[in-house]
Formats: C-alpha cells, sequence, structure tokens
C-alpha cells in the first residue's frame, strides 16, 4: 500500500501542473515573440528599400539641380521643364522621407516588443526550470523511499511462508493494492466496516500466528494492542 501511496504522490506532485502550465505560456511566449522578430525583420527591409528610394530621387533632384545652375540649357521651355521636375522630386523626396519615418516608427515599436517578449520569456524559462528542479528533487526522494520500502518488503515477504505470500498476494490484486489492514477498534481498516460480536470472538480466541481474515472484504487482519479485542 505505501508502494501505491507513493506512485500516486509522485504522479500528483504539483509541480507537474505548474511545469505543464508554464511550457503553455511559454509556448504563447515564444509565438508572439517570434511574429514580433518577424515583423521587425519585415520593417527593416522595409525601411531600407524606402531609404533606397529617398536616395534616388535626391540624386536625381541633385542632377537636374547640377544641369539647371551649369547654364547648360538654355531653351526656355525646357529651362521650365527642368525646373518643373525638380519641384517634383522636392516633393516626391518629401512624401518617400514621410514613409521612413513611419517606417522607422513601426521597427522601434516592433524592437520594443521584442525586447519586452524576451524578458517574459526568460522569466517564464526561470519559473519552468525551478520547478522542474524542485520536480526532480521530489521525485528523487520518493523514488529512494520506494526503493527502501521494496527491500523492506522483499525481506519481510522472505520470511513469510509461501502459500500465505501466495494469498496475499491474490487479495491485493482483488483489492485494489492492498491485501492486509489493521483490525482497528473493531473495524477492519481496508473496508472500514466493524466485525460482528462472533467474528471477533473468533478472533480473539485464535493463536497469535494464526492468519485471520475480515468477512466483509476478505483481506487478512492484522491484530496489534488497539485491535479492541
Amino acid at each position: 500500500m505505501r508502494l501505491q501511496q507513493l506512485a500516486h504522490k509522485r504522479r500528483s506532485l504539483p509541480e507537474h501542473a505548474e511545469i505543464e502550465s508554464l511550457t503553455k505560456d511559454l509556448t504563447q511566449l515564444r509565438d508572439l515573440l517570434v511574429a514580433a522578430q518577424t515583423e521587425e525583420s519585415d520593417c527593416a527591409r522595409e525601411q531600407t528599400k524606402a531609404e533606397q528610394d529617398v536616395d534616388q530621387v535626391r540624386q536625381r533632384a541633385t542632377r537636374d539641380q547640377q544641369r539647371l545652375d551649369s547654364g547648360a540649357v538654355t531653351s526656355p521651355k525646357d529651362l521650365e521643364n527642368l525646373q518643373r521636375e525638380i519641384t517634383s522630386l522636392a516633393k516626391r523626396q518629401g512624401d518617400l522621407e514621410d514613409v521612413v519615418l513611419e517606417v522607422m516608427e513601426r521597427r522601434e515599436s516592433a524592437q520594443e516588443r521584442v525586447a519586452e517578449l524576451t524578458e517574459r520569456v526568460g522569466a517564464v524559462q526561470g519559473k519552468s526550470d525551478d520547478a522542474a528542479a524542485r520536480r526532480d528533487a521530489a521525485v528523487e526522494e520518493l523514488d529512494a523511499e520506494a526503493a527502501s520500502v521494496t527491500k523492506e518488503r522483499e525481506v519481510i515477504a522472505g520470511s513469510v511462508p509461501a502459500d500465505l505470500l501466495k494469498v496475499y498476494e491474490k487479495l491485493r490484486e482483488q483489492q485494489g493494492g492492498v491485501g492486509a489492514a489493521k483490525l482497528y477498534q473493531r473495524a477492519c481498516q481496508g473496508c472500514r466496516q466493524e466485525l460482528a460480536i462472533t467474528e471477533l470472538s473468533e478472533i480473539r480466541s485464535a493463536a497469535p500466528d494464526t492468519v485471520v481474515r475480515c468477512e466483509n472484504c476478505r483481506r487478512i487482519l492484522v491484530r496489534t494492542a488497539d485491535s479492541g479485542l
């Protein structure tokens, strides 16, 4: 029975549920982190492209201004067209620079989100590692106790007659792992039923080494000073 209790305690350690909950949190946070990192990367590429567009317009405007200043263009119509193009390029450059600023703001926001989520992932991972360490320590302690109980059981089993041990093992299988139970205050601690007067009388008169069993659940009864006989 003690081995079953230890196995149940091992399965029911609070750290198991704690780790499961933290693992779910980590999965969600990591998904969010990947999304934020992807957004930051996309913004970086978008910013690079926008800055290249600004540079191309600026270079073209510079060349046009140089042509205008050089005096090489003398036709009034050509001069008018050149000036119109320079004005148009200036507006285009301003619009593109606004795009660059907007992308930079989005990228900065994504970077802040990445930093925040990275910190949260680290914090939850730390809690998970701590819970895992506590679980492993508890499991190690329970396994050590189970090994000790198993060894004690083997020693005791070696001193029990083979036929009695066979009966006990069969009862243990039939009765949920408990083949023997204390007789305490005239009640079987296996089925929690109080024994009848006639049954108690028979047990009272039985020799100390006689194997007695509960009439209700058929478990082997262990007599002690507190049996109430």
